[in-house]
C-alpha cells in the first residue's frame, strides 16, 4: 500500500518538531541538573571552608584562653612564693650571721685557751668579756614544715570530659536549610515573600529575611520577626532581586543556615496619587493623601492603573476632623 507523499512529508515535519521540542526540554532539564550539581558542590565547598575557619578560630581562642589562665595561675604561684619565702630568707641571714659569729668566737677562744695561764691572762680576759656580750643561749625560731606553705596545683580532670562532650556535640551539618522561600508575588512597588519550614524537627522562634539587587554583592536585612510572610517595598520595577531567609531555633541565639536564594521581580509600579487636585496634600512618595484646609474637595485619582482584577486594594481613613473633615488616605 502506497502512502501519500504529502502525508509522509507532514509526518516527517511533525516528528522533527517533536524531536526539537524534546531536545529543548532535555536541554532545559540538563541545565537544571547542572545547576543542582553546582549548588551541591559549591555549598559543600563553602561548608568545608566555614568548618575549617570556625574550628581554626576556636582552636586559636581556646589556646589563647588556656595560655591566659596558665599565666594567671603562675603569677599566683610567684606571689605566694615571694610573700612566704621572705621571712625565711631573713631568718636564714640571721642564722648565718650567728654561725659566723660563733665560728669566730670559737677560733678566738681556742687560741686563748692554748696560751695557758700567765702570759695569756689578758687574752682569756678579753675573750671572756667578748663572749659575755654575745647571747649564746638565744636561738632564732625556725618554723616547722607543717607551718610553712607547700604549694600545689588543684586541677579538675573532669573539665576535659566536659570540654570533650561539648566539642563532640559542637556544630552540625545539614543537607538542607530548615526554612525555604516558597512564593514570590509581585505587588505594586513591592514583592510579597512567603516562606515555610521544611524541617519538622526544627522549632522556629524568629525568622530573618534579606534581599539584594542581583547586581549587588551585599544582602540587607529587611525583616526580623515571627511571621512567615513580608511585603518588601520600594522595589524598582522590572529589576531582578534575590531573597533569602533563615530562622532562629527556640531558645537559641545563633541563626540557621540561609535558604537557597530565590530571584524575583515586580512589573507593577508603585501606587501614587495624582498631584495637583485641590483639597489634598500628598506625601513625598505620593502614596498617602491628606485632606488640607481647602473648602473645596474634588475627586482624588491614582496616577496609573496599578491594581488589577484579583488584587486587593484597602483604603484606610486615618483621621477625621469634625470641622474641616480632614482625612488621610494611604495605600496599603
Amino acid at each position: 500500500m502506497e502512502l501519500n507523499p504529502e502525508l509522509l512529508l507532514q509526518e516527517a515535519r511533525e516528528n522533527v518538531e517533536a524531536a526539537q521540542s524534546y531536545r529543548q526540554e532535555l536541554g532545559q532539564r540538563l541545565q537544571g541538573l547542572r545547576e543542582a550539581q553546582r549548588q551541591i558542590k559549591e555549598s559543600a565547598s563553602q561548608t568545608r571552608d566555614v568548618l575549617k575557619q570556625h574550628f581554626n578560630d576556636l582552636k586559636g581562642t581556646l589556646g589563647k584562653l588556656l595560655d591566659e589562665r596558665l599565666v594567671t595561675l603562675l603569677q599566683e604561684v610567684d606571689t605566694i612564693e615571694q610573700e612566704t619565702i621572705k621571712p625565711l630568707d631573713d631568718c636564714q641571714k640571721l642564722i648565718e650571721h650567728g654561725v659566723s659569729t660563733a665560728e669566730d668566737l670559737v677560733q678566738e677562744g681556742e687560741i686563748a685557751i692554748l696560751g695557758g695561764i700567765g702570759e695569756q691572762n689578758e687574752k682569756l680576759w678579753s675573750f671572756t668579756k667578748k663572749a659575755s656580750h654575745i647571747q649564746l643561749d638565744s636561738l632564732p625560731e625556725v618554723p616547722l614544715l607543717v607551718d610553712v606553705p607547700c604549694l600545689s596545683a588543684q586541677l579538675d580532670d573532669s573539665v576535659l570530659n566536659i570540654v570533650k562532650d561539648h566539642i563532640f556535640k559542637h556544630g552540625t551539618v545539614a543537607s538542607r536549610p530548615p526554612v525555604q522561600i516558597e512564593e514570590l508575588t509581585e505587588k505594586p512597588g513591592g514583592i510579597l515573600v512567603r516562606w515555610c519550614k521544611v524541617d519538622d524537627d526544627f522549632t522556629a522562634q524568629d525568622y530573618r529575611l534579606q534581599f539584594r539587587k542581583c547586581s549587588s554583592n551585599h544582602f540587607e536585612d529587611v525583616y526580623v520577626g515571627s511571621e512567615t510572610e513580608f511585603i518588601v517595598l520600594h522595589i524598582d520595577p522590572n529589576v531582578d532581586y534575590q531573597f533569602r531567609v533563615c530562622a532562629r531555633g527556640d531558645g537559641r541565639q545563633e541563626w540557621s543556615p540561609w535558604s537557597v536564594p530565590q530571584t524575583g521581580h515586580s512589573t507593577l509600579v508603585p501606587h501614587e496619587w495624582t498631584a495637583g487636585f485641590e483639597g489634598y496634600s500628598l506625601s513625598s512618595r505620593r502614596n498617602i493623601a491628606l485632606r488640607n484646609d481647602s473648602e473645596s474637595s474634588g475627586v482624588l485619582y491614582s496616577s496609573a492603573p496599578t491594581y488589577f482584577c484579583g488584587q486587593t486594594l484597602t483604603f484606610r481613613q486615618v483621621d477625621i476632623g469634625l470641622s474641616a473633615m480632614r482625612g488621610q488616605y494611604n495605600d496599603v
